[in-house]
């Protein structure tokens, strides 16, 4: 059996995944078998949309219910306090010049369970992620990207 796969991840990244669990097992499980047990009073289960959604439902939940206990089960958190402060790694929001487009933009590197493009949070795991680890200010870097190849200078690095 293989090794179940380390989430790297922050503590800000940890306690978020916590709070979600805690609000699927608790809020969200409720309201669905309240959901069931309406739908149940509709009467002939084989023609009741209402029963088979709510059913639905609970499935998804459940299921990222386990999804979420596997990822807080494996893993691992950054200990922003044993990483070097000047050096790319996961907990450093880094600014850097995109060539590309000719400004300058800010990343949050993180672990995978934690990415969210849309604020600029980018997995270690991601290609400008995965280049950006260990870097340096100063330093170069040219990545393939979904529309061609990223260039960019590392600008600044810091701790949240």
């Amino acid at each position: 059996m293989s090794e179940p796969k380390q989430y790297v991840m922050t503590y800000e990244g940890i306690t978020k995944l916590e709070a979600e669990l805690e609000l699927l097992k608790t809020v969200k499980r409720k309201e669905i078998t309240e959901k069931i047990k309406v739908a149940l009073g509709y009467g002939d289960l084989s023609e009741n949309s209402e029963y088979e959604d709510a059913k639905n439902e609970q499935a998804f939940v459940e299921g990222k219910i386990l999804q979420l206990q596997t990822m807080l089960r494996n893993a691992s958190v950054v200990d922003e306090n044993d990483i070097e402060k000047d050096v790319v790694g996961i907990g450093a929001i880094v600014k850097v010049k995109d060539y590309q487009f000719d400004e300058e933009v800010e990343f949050y590197i993180v672990g995978s369970a934690e990415a969210d493009p849309m604020v600029n949070k980018i997995s270690n795991e991601s290609p400008v992620g995965r280049m950006l680890i260990g870097k340096k200010v100063g330093a170069i870097i040219e990545v393939i990207v979904p529309d061609g190849i990223g260039k960019y200078e590392i600008l600044e690095v810091r701790r949240s």
